[in-house]
């Protein structure tokens, strides 16, 4: 497992990452010579204070797969990784040279792509996706890519993944089991953000 301050991976959302630490590429490594398969986590509050040796994290995260890998001259990694499954963590198995834990499986609730509050969300997520447009990176950490036919869940996960919002928001939205609700949440989300990030919107309180 990776665990990570503030990164939350969604299911079919794409992520890149830079592994730089020796535990990490040995990690990598191990991964490339199975079945390309890690753990994100994200780190819980106060990480700071343990990060060299095993700080808390949050149970739920999710399993990326190895999509691209660049080997670099440093002996780092450059990765590209699609998120596949949602997870929840469960008893750690080591901690050297870098954490594995045993996960549970998460799944989504059924839905149907051609139920009218499918389309509806589905529709609200790609306007909110438009009018963020021109915001940039005050509003996506990298801007989301998306197939024209992109289901729903992959709409979800592609602009959660991307989004600026906190961590802690974002792990409330990846751990809604119904995909509907899930999108009906981050739509507000994404209309928050667009007020905050636009321009003359007030400053937030720093107390």
């Amino acid at each position: 497992m990776f665990p990570l301050p503030g990164v939350v991976l969604f299911p079919g959302a794409e992520m890149r990452l830079h592994v730089f630490e020796l535990r990490y590429r040995t990690m990598v490594r191990d991964a490339l010579s199975g079945e390309r398969l890690i753990a994100l986590a994200t780190l819980s509050p106060g990480w700071e204070r343990d990060y060299e040796a095993s700080p808390a994290f949050h149970s739920l995260g999710c399993v990326a797969r190895f999509e691209e890998v660049s080997w670099l001259p440093n002996d780092c990694y450059d990765l590209r990784v699609r998120g596949t499954l949602r997870v929840r963590f469960r008893n750690t198995a080591r901690e050297f040279p870098y954490r594995a834990c045993a996960v549970e499986p998460l799944a989504d609730a059924p839905y149907t792509e051609s139920d009218p509050l499918t389309q509806m969300a589905r529709a609200s997520l790609l306007e909110e996706r438009t009018r963020l447009g021109p915001l940039g990176l005050e509003a996506w950490l990298e801007p989301p890519r998306l197939a024209d036919d992109a289901p729903l869940a992959t709409v979800v996960a592609a602009l959660a993944t991307a989004a600026r919002l906190p961590a802690d928001e974002k792990l409330t939205l990846l751990a809604s089991d119904d995909v509907i609700e899930r999108a009906q949440r981050l739509c507000e989300a994404l209309q928050r953000l667009g007020r905050d990030a636009a321009p003359g919107a007030p400053e937030a309180s720093r107390n």
